[in-house]
């Protein structure tokens, strides 16, 4: 059990962008997502809270029991489980420098405003083999509730970096040898081109005006999902990104 007892209202201000910031700690919701950290990170979750019995999976961590109203009150899902995770947040997430260890598929979000799309394209970059994503600072912030619930746990199984600098980050990465492939709807190349990068930035933009022309201009290549546009204009941009992520992992 805890001993250091924090109020729930410190908790509940995991839900804002300033109380992470403060804490260096997000929240994760639910027993499938926290399970998965557990799995993933275990070394990042600093308590575990609980209204209900204990699983004996959650005993060796730093548990906390919560009456059902206490949990309420610091969740922010509609349907609570009754299991939470307090869990560090990554290292560098706000930064404008590129880690070490990059890796070689990077999933770049331009303005990507919905914390459900952002969330699901975390969760299948982490999916599909990719090291990291890059988001810009008018993307929904990757530790938000939302998108946290949305990324079922995935947030911390690759490097994340939410910036202003993003156009930095792309040229850097463009200068020791990366591909960028720019998804847009009057792309003329085939989206199989993915298949054959071994050092891949995959670009996707805004729900509604798609990508920028800046990042349009410096991409290497523009692709796009054949579709019948009488019948849907286009898809989802989660949906795209799922195509493409598969394709690049062919």
């Amino acid at each position: 059990m805890s001993s250091d007892l924090k109020p729930l209202k410190w908790y509940k201000s995991l839900s804002t962008r300033k109380g992470r910031l403060s804490a260096g700690a997000f929240l994760i919701e639910g027993e499938r997502a926290v399970g998965q950290v557990i799995a993933s990170s275990p070394g990042e979750i600093k308590e575990i809270l609980v209204s209900g019995d204990i699983p004996s999976l959650y005993r060796g961590f730093t548990v906390r029991s919560l009456t059902e109203s206490q949990f309420k009150a610091v969740a922010t899902t509609r349907t609570p489980q009754g299991i939470a995770a307090v869990v560090k947040s990554p290292p560098d997430i706000y930064s404008d420098k590129l880690p070490h260890d990059i890796g070689d598929k990077i999933l770049l979000l331009e303005d990507i405003q919905d914390p459900g799309n952002v969330g699901t394209l975390v969760r299948t970059a982490a999916a599909f083999g990719y090291s990291g994503v890059i988001t810009t600072e008018k993307s929904a912030d990757p530790l938000s509730p939302k998108c946290v619930q949305s990324t079922a746990g995935s947030v911390l199984s690759l490097w994340i970096r939410r910036s202003s600098g993003y156009m930095k980050l792309i040229r850097q990465l463009q200068d020791i040898g990366y591909v960028v492939i720019a998804t847009d709807l009057e792309g003329t190349e085939n989206p199989l081109i993915l298949s054959n990068q071994k050092k891949l930035v995959l670009a996707l933009g805004n729900e509604a005006s798609g990508l920028s022309e800046e990042l349009l201009e410096i991409s290497d290549h523009r692709i796009r999902i054949p579709t019948i546009r009488k019948k849907a204009e286009s898809l989802n941009v989660a949906t795209c990104g799922a195509i493409f992520m598969y394709l690049s992992s062919m």
